[in-house]
């Protein structure tokens, strides 16, 4: 705390703060997105992103997850690297990001909100790509080239 400064005055620019919304996080995740490079965007043509406070009991057992707060992100669907193909009665590519496990881990890190969604967003897009960790670690780079809103 500078000189001169008290707890008071520190607690006082968060006393009216809240948790961000759903719509917070989606705004931060399309920015994210909107700040990748266009050839990177162009090949995500259908996939969705979701935003949800946590995953759903299915996805939590599928995943082998503990806590409801294991899971930041997810995409499910049929990536480019398996053809990329869709079939008739089969839901859209799509991610999602989980709001309450993002903020828990934000509460426990040093990184900005924004620089948290634009990571999970990409390893989640990556898997799409079907992407190693290298390649969504030259990605993620990227992405921080930009500086992304939130940053």
């Amino acid at each position: 705390m500078s000189q001169g400064a008290t707890s008071e005055d520190a607690a006082s620019g968060w006393a009216g703060t809240k948790a961000p919304s759903l719509a917070e996080i989606e705004a931060l995740a399309d920015a994210a997105f909107a700040a990748l490079p266009e050839e990177f965007r162009r090949l995500c043509a259908g996939v969705r992103i979701h935003v949800d406070d946590f995953p759903d009991e299915e996805t939590l057992t599928e995943m082998g997850c503990e806590s409801e707060f294991d899971l930041l992100g997810l995409f499910r669907g049929v990536g480019l690297a398996q053809g990329g193909e869709w079939a008739t009665g089969q839901m859209p590519n799509a991610v999602w990001l989980y709001r309450r496990p993002l903020l828990d881990y934000w509460a426990e890190h040093d990184e900005t909100l924004g620089h948290l969604v634009t990571h999970v967003l990409v390893h989640e897009i990556g898997h799409h790509f079907g992407l190693s960790d290298d390649d969504m670690t030259a990605l993620e780079a990227a992405a921080d080239a930009i500086e992304a809103p939130g940053r």
